[in-house]
């Protein structure tokens, strides 16, 4: 699934002219220059300079750069496990994280030789504007690869953060609320103490109906709604494959209801699907609630399969 990102970059590499770069630059400079002289002379505001050219190979995003570069240098330290917070950048190659992410994570145990070490991640937290309407996008599907990589590996997990971005700010300012779901995940699986660390997560879906019920796992005492009694962040299709925002209600402790007026004959459900979703489910755990992870229970065609 990696094949075309590794193909672009081969051919970047091939094509890549660092003199013909800097002469670009210098040609934009000197326009740039001239310009400003006038903009001051006029008593305007002077834009911005041409930035200087980086050279990408030499570049964080290059494969393998950061590897060889920040994590090679210190393989063999002992260590307890890894926690890892998701690159925004990868959500482009939402499809081919399916593969790179766990072949990343037993790329490191095999190279630390110390065994399946406890791998914790950060799945992407809610960001950019909000859907008027249903729709495919890049970030969902990044996070449900991440999601996945819970069934293909042992001894890691995965804290969801959907309700703790920012629309404006990619990276969350709220770093304890992050900080306290790593831990919990630490606590539990590492150290044995007897706490919920897992989010819910969609278990099965029985068709009755006009209605869809989903059933989930780990929801610590129940399933639990904030701020509004009704779950939102709830999408539902017919055969069309043309999701609406649906309308849903708890039952029981694990159980979701979803449906929407229109829709006689729901073939998919869809929670949280979206750059920055409004939900609200959550899974109690005393005091503390974790916030359900986003899924979907179709396998319909991804905007990112094949990048």
């Amino acid at each position: 699934m990696a094949k075309p990102y590794l193909e672009q970059w081969k051919k970047t590499e091939a094509e890549y002219d660092p003199a013909k770069a800097m002469e670009d630059y210098e040609a934009r400079m000197a326009k740039w220059k001239e310009k400003a002289k006038k903009l001051k002379a006029e008593k305007k505001g002077v834009p911005r300079a041409p930035r200087k050219p980086r050279n990408p190979l030499t570049g964080q995003h290059r494969p393998a750069n950061l590897y060889n570069g920040v994590l090679k240098p210190i393989i063999g330290y002992g260590i307890k496990g890894a926690i890892w917070y998701q690159g925004e950048s990868n959500s482009a190659r939402g499809h081919a994280y399916r593969e790179v992410f766990p072949l990343m994570i037993e790329t490191w145990r095999r190279d630390w030789k110390q065994g399946d070490f406890s791998f914790y991640w950060v799945q992407l937290a809610d960001f950019m504007g909000e859907d008027e309407e249903p729709k495919d996008d890049n970030w969902p599907e990044l996070r449900e690869s991440q999601t996945i990589t819970l069934d293909k590996l042992s001894n890691v997990g995965q804290a969801v953060i959907i309700d703790v971005g920012e629309g404006r700010d990619i990276h969350p300012r709220n770093k304890q609320v992050v900080a306290n779901r790593l831990a919990r995940l630490a606590l539990a699986k590492d150290y044995g103490m007897k706490l919920q660390a897992e989010s819910p997560r969609f278990k099965s879906m029985e068709t009755k109906g006009e209605q869809i019920m989903i059933s989930f796992d780990h929801v610590g005492t129940g399933l639990y709604t904030f701020d509004v009694r009704e779950p939102t962040g709830f999408a539902i299709c017919g055969k069309d494959k043309k999701f609406v925002w649906a309308k849903a209600k708890l039952w029981g402790k694990d159980k979701v209801v979803v449906w929407a007026d229109g829709i006689k004959e729901p073939i998919a459900v869809r929670y949280a699907w979206s750059n920055n979703p409004v939900c609200n489910l959550y899974g109690k755990a005393g005091s503390v609630t974790l916030p359900a992870t986003p899924f979907r229970t179709d396998d319909f065609p991804m905007v990112t399969k094949g990048k």
